[in-house]
């Protein structure tokens, strides 16, 4: 009878997969052996394995090129890495390494391209796309930029009043965007993006404002909606109107000469996934084709800017479990070392699942449960994967420890919960590793940052100086 939590899995999934092995029953990652990690560190423990982004970045712009020559598109292709994913100096000097571009989204944002710049991780030749409100402040950070010589930086518009301000602070000439504010899925509360400036207002703000400035010349068009890139009606529609937009100014004159497509590529959150990815990009490369081809325009250069997708797969989460509560008849809560709300916040806020396995016992029989976590909050639970409305786990034993990982979580979960700050219920913040490879591929990994002591807190709360 196979009732073990290996032929599960087995039986359900295409599996070994190229993440996902198995040696002497325990899991590996990428080649990680997890069980060695926590052996050493001890959990809760949040890894980033850095030579995933690379990997992003590569396998992306070979899925542009192999587009580019398959329609024979004579624009150019830029990988743009989305800061507010990840700000981690690890995750930007990554980032440059493999020359991708730079797209940020508030003033501070420009503090660390500076940061980057004079340490000499950073040209000045990168594209640096300013999306976000912009302040005074922000502004006044893009002027910074633009002394220390970088000629790439391209603000994009989001609203009439950022032009005037932009327009005041800014002295020099400057190639600037226009984001354009995409109506939202109709599922969603509101019916258009707070973000950007509406379909119908672009020409004539155009004609208006940028057609004959001293200073401004357009030469990039922003699009992005917040469901992310899927083959769906209603994100083609969007992007026809977007390009529908790009032809209307190509025949009032303006030369825009970069598409930027946004971001929302999905990650992988089940061993299940799928996502024909040279499909979406060969299908976006031609409807774009077909609006200059139409207008008798060059083929513009095409723009992302992917956050999750660059660092999201790079991460994960490891905990172990403490007990198991059996509440009634139905119910057996597995509870971890830690909590979901202030680790995995996305679990709590927008239901988000991600790839979630144990780390050993793969030979153990398996059984239904739930994950708990430590704050005394009901919403502190794990209950489903992506791919079914159930958890299954080894089954739970006082005689050995069972740990759970959480993979392809790199991406924001920092960010919302406050990296070592204080956090519900005062659960610390975990240690975090960085993993690497040297130059013989061995692996290498060393602490990031320890996880949080109660001393950490007393001192932020005022209690002790």
């Amino acid at each position: 009878m196979k009732d073990k939590y290996k032929d599960l899995i087995e039986q359900t999934f295409d599996f070994p997969q190229k993440e996902f092995t198995l040696n002497n029953n325990n899991l590996e990652f990428r080649g990680i052996d997890l069980m060695s990690l926590i052996e050493r560190y001890g959990t809760p423990l949040r890894f980033s394995y850095l030579p995933v982004i690379g990997e992003q970045i590569d396998k992306c712009r070979d899925w542009f090129k192999t587009s580019f020559e398959e329609l024979s598109y004579k624009g150019q292709y830029s990988y743009c890495y989305c800061t507010k994913s990840s700000h981690f100096k690890f995750v930007l000097e990554e980032c440059a390494k493999h020359n991708a571009n730079i797209e940020t989204s508030s003033a501070f944002d420009i503090d660390i391209v500076i940061a980057l710049y004079k340490k000499g991780l950073l040209s000045d030749d990168t594209y640096i796309l300013c999306n976000g409100y912009k302040t005074n402040e922000y502004i006044q950070n893009i002027a910074k930029l633009i002394e220390l010589g970088f000629d790439r930086i391209i603000p994009i518009i989001d609203s009439f009043d950022e032009f005037e301000l932009l327009d005041e602070l800014i002295d020099t000439k400057l190639q600037i965007g226009i984001r354009i504010a995409s109506e939202e899925d109709p599922k969603f509360e509101f019916y258009t993006s707070r973000l950007g400036i509406g379909y119908q207002d672009v020409v004539p703000f155009y004609n208006w404002k940028i057609k004959n400035h001293k200073k401004f010349d357009l030469s990039m068009l922003h699009f992005f909606v917040n469901t992310g890139i899927r083959d769906n009606a209603y994100y083609w529609n969007e992007l026809r109107k977007f390009i529908n937009v790009y032809t209307d100014l190509s025949k009032a004159g303006a030369l825009v000469r970069h598409l930027d497509v946004g971001g929302g590529f999905p990650v992988k959150n089940s061993l299940a996934f799928e996502f024909d990815y040279q499909y979406m990009i060969t299908e976006i490369t031609a409807q774009i084709k077909s609006g200059a081809d139409s207008v008798g325009a060059n083929h513009p250069n095409i723009f992302t800017e992917f956050g999750s997708f660059t660092i999201a797969e790079s991460g994960g989460m490891i905990f172990s479990i403490l007990n198991q509560k059996k509440q009634n008849d139905k119910e057996r809560w597995n509870m971890i070392n830690g909590s979901f709300m202030t680790t995995l916040p996305d679990t709590w806020a927008v239901s988000k699942r991600f790839v979630m396995l144990p780390i050993n016992k793969w030979n153990d029989k398996y059984e239904r449960v739930f994950l708990g976590g430590l704050t005394c909050d009901s919403d502190d639970y794990y209950n489903s994967e992506q791919h079914i409305n159930a958890i299954y786990l080894p089954e739970f034993s006082k005689k050995e420890t069972l740990y759970v990982g959480f993979f392809n979580c790199g991406a924001y979960q920092e960010a919302i919960s406050g990296y070592g700050g204080i956090k519900h219920c005062l659960i610390p913040s975990p240690k975090h590793i960085v993993i690497d490879r040297d130059k013989s591929n061995n692996i290498i990994h060393h602490v990031e940052k320890e996880e949080q002591t109660s001393e950490d807190m007393l001192k932020i709360l005022g209690y002790q100086s």
